[in-house]
């Protein structure tokens, strides 16, 4: 779980400088509803996680990939491959639903609206 968290914190804060960066009205947008609600799901998983399981008293140093599709594509494969790690409890895997269903939204938006 503290690697989940700390990744969204860094896709947070890459997707905003993304979104800065666009030429793309499309992709600034997408990038906005993106970094908004991701550090909404982070913050939910970590104090779900938290009243389950304690304060979380070390997170690790993360590096996304700075490239929007690459960075939501790559954060959505390790939720894929890692989901079973963070916590079997319904709740906490109801938020990752929430979280992929985010990724899965962005990354039409990236990829398909111009």
């Amino acid at each position: 779980m503290p690697q989940l968290i700390a990744l969204l914190f860094d896709a947070r804060n890459k997707a905003h400088i993304a979104h800065l960066q666009t030429t793309s009205y499309s992709q600034h947008k997408a990038l906005e509803e993106f970094y908004n609600a991701v550090i909404d799901i982070a913050d939910s998983l970590a104090e779900n996680h938290q009243g389950r399981n304690g304060i979380i008293n070390d997170y690790p140093v993360v590096n996304n990939p700075s490239d929007a599709v690459q960075l939501v594509a790559t954060l959505r494969s390790w939720v894929d491959a890692n989901r079973a790690d963070c916590g079997a409890e319904t709740e906490i895997q109801n938020i990752i639903d929430t979280l992929q269903s985010l990724n899965n939204e962005t990354l039409y938006k990236l990829n398909n609206l111009r």
